[in-house]
């Protein structure tokens, strides 16, 4: 039997929710899907119910609450959902038969096309809040340059929670940056902030340094206790400043950013993981 569950509506969009879910009913593979709305989202998971009811609060509306209550004043304004596949043979099988398509990663992905971030939940929840940074950005700062949206992104997808606050914890992509400091292959922070869509997610390094150097950068904002009035002053000067940098160095209290570059390399040196 299929469950529906119904949690934190947004009037913004719970006009169009209801609608969403009967056509959700009619595309669910089998009666072992669970559904779970818990907005902005709705969460489909092949799980036990209890399991998916488990994810829907303990990771996306932890997530959801812990970043509006320190960066985002608004929902993305539509439903999206979130399929959580409880394993391999089941997340590969079912991204085939939903949406026409094989999965590019191990681990999950976003479907503009579908609207929907398509997991294998059984490697861990981190993606998935990774994932769900990248609606939230596009909703409260679409313009934000790529450094900033992947580097919020991967800070959260190994992160728990502290004081009442989300917070980035150290991760599998600590290693490779540190391989790239010690064989002096990293950009300066001012070409790594300069660099569009398909320079960035092109990255040539062959140690995936553009998301570890934008992930520690965040990391290191946010142990200095600088990470929210970074993301406050860049929106706020977007228009003047569109890749943040000159905010970067303001907040940083910094005018010799190459100078700070060898200091931050020798901060995330000392850095371990796990």
């Amino acid at each position: 039997m299929i469950f529906l569950q119904m949690a934190g509506l947004n009037p913004a969009i719970g006009e169009d929710f209801d609608q969403h879910m009967a056509e959700l009913r009619r595309k669910v593979p089998s009666q072992a899907f669970t559904i779970v709305r818990q907005a902005p989202f709705v969460v489909i998971g092949d799980e036990p119910a209890e399991i998916v009811r488990s994810r829907a609060t303990g990771i996306v509306k932890f997530a959801v609450d812990s970043l509006k209550r320190d960066y985002f004043a608004k929902d993305p304004v539509e439903i999206i959902d979130i399929w959580l596949f409880k394993d391999k043979e089941s997340y590969e099988k079912h991204t085939l038969e939903i949406f026409r398509g094989k999965p590019t990663t191990p681990y999950g992905y976003y479907s503009a096309q579908h609207r929907a971030l398509i997991m294998n939940i059984a490697t861990g929840g981190g993606t998935l809040v990774h994932e769900i940074v990248h609606p939230y950005m596009r909703a409260n700062f679409p313009a934000c340059p790529p450094w900033f949206n992947e580097g919020m992104g991967s800070l959260y997808e190994q992160s728990a929670e502290k004081d009442g606050h989300i917070r980035g914890l150290t991760n599998w992509r600590l290693a490779g940056l540190q391989q790239a400091i010690k064989d002096g292959k990293l950009l300066p922070f001012e070409k790594l902030a300069a660099l569009n869509g398909r320079e960035f997610y092109g990255d040539p390094s062959g140690y995936g340094s553009y998301y570890g150097q934008s992930r520690y950068l965040c990391y290191y904002l946010q142990e200095k206790n600088l990470l929210r009035e970074f993301y406050r002053e860049f929106v706020a000067h977007q228009a003047d400043d569109p890749m943040g940098f000159l905010t970067l160095k303001k907040i940083l209290g910094e005018s010799d950013m190459v100078a700070f570059q060898k200091k931050w390399e020798e901060f995330v040196s000392k850095l371990t993981f796990p």
